[in-house]
């Protein structure tokens, strides 16, 4: 099975984050990055994992992040059915 596909099964939603920096060199010029992965609402640890990793390894000051999230797949659209089922 997909990776992704469980992921939304176990309570994944898809974030997004807008996250809007400048470069230490050129404070004046305000960037985005978009930043898209399935992640967990409403604590995102993957978004606060890569968040850590900008702080750590990037030469850029973070400037403002907006966030959001959608779940794909909610308990009225998906259910296990167990059983076989005939076409003919």
């Amino acid at each position: 099975m997909d990776r992704d596909f469980l992921k939304q099964l176990d309570g994944y939603g898809l974030a997004t984050a807008q996250i809007h920096y400048y470069r230490l060199d050129y404070p004046a010029v305000l960037q985005l990055y978009v930043w898209q992965e399935y992640d967990l609402a409403p604590r995102f640890p993957m978004l606060q994992a890569f968040l850590d990793h900008w702080r750590r390894e990037i030469e850029a000051a973070l400037h403002s992040v907006q966030v959001a999230h959608h779940r794909l797949i909610g308990p009225s659209e998906w259910r296990a059915v167990n059983g076989v089922i005939s076409l003919h």
